[in-house]
């Protein structure tokens, strides 16, 4: 404790009484968050709850990281945060119990509404209306994602956010809510063990490139799960193995920091440190926090006394941060004169903390308890009513009453016992099966009951996977191209003007990627764009792409625009797991409480050679539901689309056209402002024979095929789908069919791929099997990716002499 001496003896009483009710309300609050670990556990274990990962042995850091967390900072984090969650005010121990129970009340579990597993946090940015809270008013927590270390990307998007809102001044007024003069800091945590993941060393380079506010806490138990740190990486000490990113006189770098995790004095002063060189300097800081344990081992589905030796579950014991820190609390002696020491406190006092802590766990567990139980009893008590209904108006049915009695007692057990809304639904559902002959009033009044309470649950369960705001981007209406004259330009002029006019409408608007900057993208399609706006909006980045995207989350997270540039389509699988982990899932397990509107520029179709060339939309439409997918069949509707995007708040993938930047296309007049709608597909060929559905590159194959087919008097109709997340919303492709009655798919995915997706899409949900007189059919490249040169591309994707013998065959046998 550190004292002016040159106070009175008053002053110094004073400053002692705030300094002990600090450290026994942070005492307090360690408790409170191990005694919620313990009982957290035991739920589990019990049965109340399906799993459990808990931030036992974690809690003294996070004391000390928390008193320096302001309103306006962020952080991105590890699921062991709770104890930090708690001291920030942003986690109530009731809260915790109810995303344990995975109660869907959004009042009672505000992080995600009973959508994500115990201990993932995350505050809402969003108002029920879909619109930005005032985020530099409160303490912000990207929410939380279980993949090891996937928490990282994003949180240099965050970090990096503060420094483009110094730089940009212009945003000063426009942003006031989103930052104060870049005068935050982005605060991520991780375990050791994910020290070993490729998106820890691809964050905390460029990181260090960049120079950031951000500061990185390694929770360092020495374990990832039962493996010992010696498997994880090449040093017996994290930090010496960081030691290259060491900053230095003459170098650019990181600031390095360990201390011990269970000191808190150094902890305080290691984070107070650390926030004066991130926040005011600009400089990331990792802090390597030592000797932490994990009491009840990693989660609730392994026990640590399975792989630990004896020697080590003793150590843990003796080395647990409570446990010290409340040796030192009872060591702690502060002369105030010769007669007056202080301490702050003793056994007894400690124990009662202790007891108190306990005390109130238990209570918020079972106030959680009740509320999770609430509703679900219910339900349970209206199904419960309307069996016995049925059971008295089916007296005659002896056999009906056995199974009403059956299915009355397996509910009351089953609700008894472990309470949840599919027990309930099951027993109501199996009793309609049983009814399905028989013709009742309270079987109709059962049905309806079904009907609405399911919708009300799929509401819980499956809503908010895209933006429900008034800025959704399928709410945005078409504003044609207007055109001058009749002269055309290479396609990426289109883009590159259109680029122009965005950056000139949009002062938010940031476009980085690999070789975006100086060259203005490997197809120049961005050419001279970095001199025009300068090297903060139009920026190159390292060949890192996991972390690109995770800029981008990050930096949209924070009210600005991004578009990234993921270079080739095939280079999306870098950072695949980041777009399906973390972006496409982060309206849908928030319930509406985050959004990160970052547009993804990529190109990729008909190209010749095994990379670039390749369309794997299937893997990508199945891996990001929750992003749009849009595909462009030239540069126009690519431009229109970026133009919608930008007036929408959904995050999108655009996937360009790689062999489209040197086609010649009429130049819009109005750049910046006409929009290609998203959802809606195009007839760009009238036709009475045949149906052809296609997007992308592949267009224009098929209208030459189209064109073709025409000399032998049939007449194709051409779809081009445009986008395929979400997929033909007016269900344009049915009305085609009506009139046609033959549908033939072609598409450069691998066989079903997104023609798959594409047919269950026309055939279930359109209901286009009613007016088929043949088969439907694909048309895909084969299994495998396409070879290099002209001929490879010829064989092993959809020609023009496919398509025409394919519908030749189909009219034939139609």
């Amino acid at each position: 404790m550190n004292l002016n001496k040159k106070k009175s003896i008053d002053d110094e009483k004073t400053d002692f009484d705030l300094f002990k009710k600090t450290v026994l309300n942070d005492y307090r609050l360690a408790r409170i968050s191990r005694e919620t670990s313990i009982l957290g556990r035991k739920e589990v274990l019990n049965g109340k709850a399906k799993f459990g990962i808990f931030g036992d042995g974690k809690e003294i850091p996070q004391l000390a990281m928390a008193k320096v967390f302001k309103n306006g900072d962020y952080r991105s984090g590890y699921y062991r945060d709770q104890t930090f969650m708690m001291a920030i005010g942003v986690l109530t121990v009731k809260s915790f119990f109810s995303q344990l129970y995975a109660h869907s009340d959004l009042e009672a579990e505000p992080i995600s509404s009973g959508r994500m597993m115990t201990a993932h946090f995350g505050t809402r940015f969003l108002n029920k209306d879909g619109f930005w809270k005032n985020l530099i008013e409160q303490k912000n927590s990207s929410a939380d994602i279980s993949s090891t270390a996937a928490q990282m990307p994003r949180l240099l998007g965050l970090a990096q956010a503060s420094k483009i809102y110094k730089e940009l001044k212009n945003l000063k007024k426009t942003h006031k809510i989103f930052s104060h003069n870049g005068n935050e800091v982005a605060f991520g945590t991780i375990g050791n063990a994910s020290v070993s993941e490729g998106l820890f060393w691809e964050t905390l380079n460029a990181a260090s490139v960049l120079q950031i506010p951000m500061i990185l806490s390694i929770w360092d138990d020495e374990y990832g799960i039962s493996v010992p740190n010696k498997y994880q990486f090449s040093k017996q000490n994290i930090s010496d193995l960081l030691s290259g990113f060491h900053r230095n006189i003459k170098e650019k770098g990181i600031e390095i920091i360990r201390v011990n995790g269970s000191n808190y004095i150094d902890l305080i002063k290691t984070y107070v440190k650390a926030d004066q060189i991130a926040r005011y300097e600009y400089v990331p800081v990792v802090i390597h926090v030592t000797n932490l344990t994990q009491p009840q081992g990693h989660s609730t589905s392994s026990s640590h006394e399975r792989y630990k030796s004896k020697e080590r579950l003793e150590w843990e014991m003796n080395h647990d941060g409570i446990k010290k820190f409340r040796d030192w609390i009872l060591n702690f002696k502060f002369a105030i004169n010769k007669k007056d020491k202080r301490k702050i406190a003793d056994v007894n006092s400690l124990d009662q903390i202790d007891i108190e802590a306990k005390e109130y766990v238990i209570n918020e567990k079972e106030k959680a308890w009740k509320a999770f139980k609430k509703p679900i009893d219910k339900i349970k008590n209206e199904v419960m009513n309307i069996l016995h209904k049925i059971q008295n108006s089916s007296e005659e049915k002896k056999w009906i009453q056995k199974y009403i009695n059956k299915y009355i007692q397996e509910l009351h057990n089953e609700i008894k016992n472990i309470p949840t809304k599919k027990s309930v639904f099951r027993i109501a559902r199996k009793v309609l099966y049983l009814l399905s002959e028989m013709q009742y009033k309270t079987k109709s009044y059962l049905i309806k009951w079904i009907k609405k309470k399911y919708q009300k649950e799929q509401e819980n369960y499956s809503s908010h996977l895209y933006s429900i705001s008034k800025k959704a981007s399928i709410k945005i209406t078409e504003v044609f191209p207007l055109y001058n004259n009749n002269s055309k330009v290479d396609g990426r002029i289109v883009l590159r003007e259109n680029f122009d006019k965005l950056l000139e409408l949009h002062p938010d608007l940031l476009i980085f990627g690999e070789d975006v900057g100086k060259i203005g993208d490997v197809n120049q399609g961005l050419e001279g764009l970095q001199k025009k706006y300068g090297k903060i909006r139009v920026f190159d980045t390292g060949i890192r792409e996991s972390t690109i995207l995770g800029q981008g989350i990050g930096l949209a997270m924070r009210g600005l625009r991004p578009i990234v540039e993921i270079q080739y389509i095939d280079y999306l699988l870098y950072a695949l797991q980041i777009m399906s982990d973390d972006l496409a899932c982060l309206q849908y397990r928030t319930k509406g409480g985050q959004k990160a509107p970052v547009i993804i520029r990529t190109r990729g179709h008909r190209l010749e050679g095994i990379w670039h060339s390749g369309s794997p939309m299937g893997g990508i439409i199945n891996y990001l539901r929750g992003i749009l997918v849009l595909v462009p069949r030239n540069m126009v509707k690519a431009a229109g689309f970026y133009n919608t995007l930008l007036s929408g708040d959904d995050p999108a993938l655009v996937v360009e056209c790689l062999n489209g930047y040197r086609i010649k296309e009429k130049l819009p007049k109005n750049l910046g402002l006409f929009r290609t709608p998203i959802g809606i597909v195009e007839k760009t060929r009238k036709g009475e024979d045949i149906t052809m559905v296609t997007y992308g590159s592949t267009w224009r194959i098929v209208n030459e095929a189209a064109e073709e087919l025409s000399k032998i008097n049939i007449n194709s109709e051409i779809i081009d789908i445009q986008s395929l997340l979400p997929f033909d919303l007016q269900k344009d492709i049915v009305k085609s069919l009506q009139k046609t009655n033959r549908l033939l798919i072609i598409d450069e995915d691998v066989p079903g791929g997104a023609s798959a997706y594409i047919l269950q899409k026309i055939l279930e949900e359109q209901n286009g099997y009613y007016y088929l007189d043949s088969p439907p059919i694909t048309i895909t490249a084969q299994e495998h990716r396409p070879p290099y040169g002209s001929d490879g591309d010829y064989f092993s994707k959809p020609s023009v002499e496919n398509i025409v013998e394919k519908v030749l065959k189909i009219m034939h046998d139609s």
